[in-house]
């Protein structure tokens, strides 16, 4: 996320923690090359850095692409030490006076704890600073009062079955009230970008791919769009374009190396869109 964030040309400082082992000094390497801030991330001893591991697989005829054949993580579910916690968040806050947002990423490994997050976004709020969550459904309750939330289309069907609501819609009007979002971003892959808001109409973009390759790194970069659109002051319409425009260069990424969001994918991606609505208007 940090990566799509600076290649749209925003500067991302990014706070979190990796373990003192091999995989966590990758991360700070590749990082560094890439021009990420990594001055917030806390090494901490004893601690196993999360490592995902993709196989992906391909045959001519067969499978067009590359196809995520299986996923594997090594990763520690473990709090971080208290002092630790107290030290990330307190940074966290100190850099809020001059930021356009804040984003919570929630894995739900320990990092963002109950009091932390309840400390940022109160702290968030202070400062007038919007604020962009992505959680685990199990965190839910680590979002209170946050302006942006992020979802999966499936992670919105399994909270529709667990309010017993008759459809998305209502389950999205529900989830918007009882934690006091101001707005809920469904990303639904080949069927678009769906903003429900508080206190506005829905508004709902539509995919205008036919070939959908894969969706690693979705979240990700419409989080990304988001922040952009709010560091520039778009509208919740030009925000769910801009969302959607997003996951269409994720969804027809073909190589690993892509699922990041990138400024010269979002160029193409726009342009072919303004060209497309252009052809339909005629």
């Amino acid at each position: 996320m940090a990566r799509g964030l600076d290649s749209l040309g925003l500067s991302s400082q990014l706070h979190g923690v990796i373990g003192d082992d091999a995989p966590g000094l990758a991360v700070l390497d590749m990082l560094d090359e890439e021009g990420v801030d990594t001055s917030g991330i806390a090494v901490l001893e004893d601690r196993i850095t999360t490592v995902k591991t993709r196989l992906l697989g391909a045959r001519e005829g067969l499978v067009r692409g590359e196809q995520l054949l299986l996923r594997w993580d090594i990763e520690d579910e473990n709090p971080i030490p208290e002092h630790a916690s107290k030290i990330l968040i307190d940074q966290t806050i100190n850099a809020l006076p001059e930021s356009s947002c804040l984003i919570l990423s929630d894995y739900g490994l320990g990092v963002l704890n109950d009091e932390g997050a309840a400390r940022l976004i109160a702290a968030a709020k202070a400062q007038n600073v919007p604020i962009i969550a992505d959680p685990k459904l199990t965190g839910l309750h680590r979002t209170k009062g946050v302006d942006w939330v992020m979802f999966q289309s499936k992670g919105l069907e399994l909270m529709r079955r667990r309010l017993g609501s008759p459809t998305g819609t209502d389950a999205a009007v529900k989830l918007l009230k009882s934690n006091d979002w101001k707005h809920l971003v469904i990303l639904e892959g080949q069927d678009g970008v769906t903003i429900h808001s508080k206190d506005a109409d829905t508004v709902h973009v539509p995919c205008m791919l036919e070939d959908i390759r894969q969706m690693i790194g979705l979240i990700d970069a419409a989080a990304v769009a988001v922040a952009t659109a709010i560091s520039l002051g778009l509208t919740v319409d030009e925000t769910a374009q801009l969302a959607n425009a997003a996951s269409e260069c994720i969804l027809t990424a073909d190589r690993t190396d892509r699922f990041v969001l990138r400024l010269d994918d979002m160029i193409d991606r726009i342009g072919e869109i303004a060209w497309s609505l252009q052809v339909s208007k005629r």
